[in-house]
């Protein structure tokens, strides 16, 4: 699988404290035995009004934030179910990244697990960040996952925490099942080891 080392794009702001899994995916969209058409459930309550109609207020919605592949969020994002499905359709509506100030726990396992890059970055960068957006659509920002930095237009560079077991994840495209087959050798010299030194637990 090709290394991914940095995703540059336009975002889209979508500051919504809470926003959980079952606003992300609605359970409408989850009666499916794959994960095909899951973008077309992204979000939908906040796409479409009750007569399925674009909301013209949605960012989502509008032309300058089409080809976002950032999306920019708000506290506590992904928070509610452990529905998966919520980041497969982040992914197949175009978005390579979140970023926003904090991740709900299962939600961040379940993006780096599927390639999903979380960006937590503090409140106060991502309210420039917002504001960069807003008032400049056309505007960029890069992320270099080597450097864990994210720049923005002008120049200005944040800095963002991410723990070596997940960086490996999304640059090699790797899951929790590779993690731990990239290990086996160092597995089986312990199991090895460990009966050498307990014969007694072989003949159980």
């Amino acid at each position: 699988m090709t290394r991914l080392t940095e995703i540059a794009g336009i975002a889209a702001p979508l500051p919504i404290e809470n926003l959980d899994t079952d606003q992300i995916m609605p359970k409408q969209f989850l009666r499916i035995i794959d994960k095909a058409g899951l973008s077309e459930g992204l979000l939908y309550d906040l796409r479409f009004d009750a007569e399925g109609e674009p909301r013209p207020d949605c960012v989502l919605n509008q032309v300058a934030y089409r080809d976002a592949c950032i999306l920019i969020g708000g506290s506590n994002f992904g928070c509610g179910s452990s529905r998966e499905h919520a980041v497969w359709g982040l992914q197949q509506f175009g978005f390579e990244a979140v970023i926003a100030p904090s991740f709900a726990e299962i939600f961040y396992s379940n993006a780096m697990n599927n390639r999903l890059l979380l960006v937590q970055l503090e409140r106060e960068e991502i309210d420039v960040l917002l504001h960069d957006v807003s008032t400049h659509p056309a505007a960029r920002l890069h992320i270099d996952l080597d450097r864990q930095t994210v720049t923005v237009a002008g120049g200005r560079v944040f800095t963002f925490p991410l723990g070596a077991r997940h960086k490996q994840m999304v640059i090699d495209g790797m899951d929790t099942i590779d993690l731990t087959l990239a290990s086996l050798p160092a597995i089986e010299a312990f199991e090895q080891a460990h009966f050498e030194r307990h014969r007694w637990a072989a003949v159980l």
